[in-house]
């Protein structure tokens, strides 16, 4: 499948950039030693690849999914074979006192990169998941930050979005304070991270599920009013790579996209998706219609498809990298925009949020409203709307 032509694209985006920085990429990573937090995700195998094949004295990858870990490894070897270097993985909860005893009996590494994260916005749809999210994306992030600067390791890298900028769901919101909560330990590491655009054909993304839609002989659905700007896995690596090494502390990288050239629908996409493998798409009025002819359409070369309006709670009207107030370095690199930060830690609040939530954790009741209000004081500006429909709650 080609993905670059799904998304509308005829080139990758960094193959510059990478080749102007493929020595010193080689020299750097040949010769240090990387962890991998959330390694077995879609961005998290793709960065771990980049990192392997420059045969690094050291790759260790922790992820929480036992499955995805296994791929990872076979993938790996099935492309690359072996390194000299020492590489294992490790299927641990980063949470976990199992976790922490890794750490402490080991924790010899030169660069930490932390891919680990609640990504989907549906995750703020009940108060538990949503408090989970704000566990694995802020404090899960705080702890293995403070446990790298307890080791000496010389840089931090972990992943936000470019939901972050002007966030108007929860999601991007606690990435927004995950970053709040990196400048303050950014005065004992080097930190960088990167905001992203969508990761095409990710674990658990509605790209991917067009291919289990196939696979179940079920319509495809999509919305037909919103567009992505989208990267392909690979592209996801450079980027989480080329930040990690090259950033300087506080540095948020990001794509350079043309509006012109990259954005595009999720209806366009699928429309793209079902020609290349074969399908004419057949636009249903209803779930039911389309539900009902995906028994018979297949066998003439059809597929039905449900294109719609959003209205789902946390979409947001268009994607932004960054926001009029963050000054950027847009000439260092081809394709590659940085958002230079100065320190400002603000204090008073972080201090608000861990208390906040600890009280709430330690009472075992809390409802979302609470945690949409903490929100709303961490980040004033929080475009946070309330439709009280969920990705859920639909086909």
């Amino acid at each position: 499948m080609n993905i670059l032509n799904l998304i509308g694209r005829t080139g990758e985006l960094f193959t510059d950039d990478i080749r102007n920085h493929e020595i010193e990429l080689r020299d750097i990573v040949s010769s240090s030693k990387f962890l991998v937090i959330g390694g077995a995700g879609s961005i998290g195998q793709a960065t771990t690849k980049e990192i392997f094949k420059r045969n690094p004295k050291k790759l260790h990858v922790v992820d929480i999914s036992e499955n995805n870990m296994v791929e990872l490894v076979r993938d790996i070897r099935s492309s690359y074979g072996y390194i000299d270097g020492d590489f294992q993985t490790f299927a641990l909860d980063i949470g976990s006192v199992e976790y922490d005893a890794f750490w402490q009996n080991d924790g010899d590494y030169d660069y930490v990169l932390n891919l680990s994260a609640l990504k989907h916005v549906r995750s703020e749809k009940d108060p538990y998941t949503l408090m989970r999210m704000i566990d694995v994306n802020v404090f899960n992030t705080d702890k293995t930050l403070q446990q790298s600067i307890d080791k000496g390791v010389k840089k931090y890298f972990c992943v936000s979005t470019d939901k972050a900028a002007n966030p108007v769901n929860m999601m991007g919101a606690s990435k927004r304070i995950m970053e709040m909560f990196l400048m303050r330990k950014s005065q004992f590491i080097d930190i960088s991270t990167a905001r992203f655009a969508n990761v095409a054909f990710s674990d658990g993304s509605l790209l991917h599920g067009f291919n289990k839609r196939i696979e179940k002989l079920q319509p495809i659905v999509a919305p037909n009013d919103i567009k992505r700007y989208f990267v392909i896995p690979k592209e996801s690596g450079e980027l989480c790579l080329m930040s990690c090494i090259f950033g300087e502390n506080r540095d948020i990288f990001f794509p350079k996209l043309s509006e012109n050239l990259h954005l595009i629908t999720f209806a366009e996409i699928a429309e793209k998706y079902l020609q290349q493998i074969g399908y004419e798409p057949y636009l249903c009025e209803t779930e039911e219609e389309a539900r009902e002819l995906v028994h018979s359409l297949p066998k003439e070369g059809k597929w039905p498809c449900l294109f719609t309006k959003s209205d789902t709670t946390g979409e947001k009207d268009f994607e932004e990298f960054f926001t009029d107030k963050e000054t950027l370095d847009m000439t260092r690199f081809n394709n590659l925009g940085v958002i230079k930060n100065d320190l400002n830690v603000e204090e008073d609040k972080l201090n608000l949020f861990e208390n906040t939530l600890s009280e709430l954790k330690g009472a075992k009741k809390w409802n979302k409203e609470e945690i949409v209000d903490l929100f709303f004081k961490m980040i004033p500006d929080f475009g946070h709307k309330e439709t009280g429909k969920y990705l859920d709650s639909k086909m």
